[in-house]
């Protein structure tokens, strides 16, 4: 492997993370770039699927069933569907109620909600409260060796491909030209007898459900989850990740990832003071780069041609 080849193996720690929010990035470029719809509490749904995994290690660890009657587990096909779909239900709650506004409205009360849930699991002293619940050992997966960096990194990687491949399956399909449409005038979509609010919440929720796979595999990599992975500003890393590589492109969140991570990475190796630098750098990439890196390589290589 490269990271090893160059004697660094903590590069296999920086890519998996990568690999893991590009999922979390895209998933909200489904409805800020493809639907037109800006949450700030995407960051909600990538915490429950952490808090997912953590709480069903915990009751498989202590042989205490979940809320008396759902028995725990450190099954990795198990407990990342079940944040998946727990994910799911989620959006599709706070979907309904925050897709009854639009513009500045929808805005805050994504965000509102989100702190709700954040203050949520900060009560849950039983889980960790504010000190966040530990994850002692990854999850299990028929005889992979789940404990070795390099064996994750891959099974990371492969769920990741699989979803970017299922992703732009979906944004080219019927559902995603809709989406598009409503994105582009949404009045004009409803004029022509689309339900456009059933489109949109579709779309919440699978946003939702792509957020909670990813916060399942970050809970897996790091061992831990926290309050911090629900919280407002972790929406806004994934927001900058979209803007930095391109909104309503399919690879844009992935290289907005890798930029974004990059640099928090180098920064923080260099100095304490790393904030300082990375927003310069990162007003001046939005600056000169107008729709993203993807469109400025893009527009690179059609010059070349």
């Amino acid at each position: 492997m490269a990271a090893t080849a160059i004697g660094d193996p903590s590069l296999i720690g920086l890519a998996t993370r990568i690999a893991i929010y590009a999922i979390a990035a895209a998933s909200l470029n489904l409805i800020l770039g493809y639907g037109g719809m800006v949450s700030f509490g995407h960051a909600a749904y990538f915490g429950i699927g952490g808090y997912v995994v953590g709480i069903l290690y915990q009751h498989f660890s202590e042989g205490e069933p979940f809320l008396g009657f759902i028995p725990g587990t450190n099954e990795f096909l198990i407990t990342i569907p079940a944040a998946i779909v727990v994910s799911g239900l989620f959006a599709l709650v706070l979907g309904a109620l925050s897709l009854r506004t639009s513009g500045v409205p929808f805005i805050m009360i994504t965000l509102a909600f989100a702190q709700m849930v954040f203050f949520l699991f900060i009560s849950l002293k039983a889980y960790g409260g504010d000190d966040g619940l530990i994850v002692r050992r990854r999850n299990v997966l028929f005889d992979l060796d789940m404990r070795d960096d390099t064996t994750f990194y891959y099974l990371v990687v492969a769920i990741a491909v699989i979803y970017f491949v299922g992703f732009a399956r979906l944004v080219g399909s019927p559902f995603g030209m809709v989406l598009g449409g409503i994105r582009q005038n949404e009045r004009r979509m409803a004029a022509i007898g689309v339900s456009t609010y059933q489109y949109k919440l579709t779309a919440f929720v699978i946003a939702g459900m792509g957020a909670g796979l990813a916060g399942a595999l970050m809970a897996n990599y790091s061992k831990f989850v926290s309050p911090d992975m629900l919280h407002w500003t972790k929406s806004g890393d994934l927001m900058i990740m979209i803007i930095i590589g391109g909104t309503g492109t399919l690879l844009g969140p992935a290289l907005g990832a890798a930029i974004l991570i990059g640099l928090e990475t180098f920064l923080t190796s260099w100095t304490e003071h790393w904030k300082v630098i990375l927003g310069p750098i990162l007003i001046l990439i939005v600056l000169f780069s107008s729709g993203g890196l993807t469109s400025l390589f893009s527009g690179w290589s059609r010059k070349r041609e």
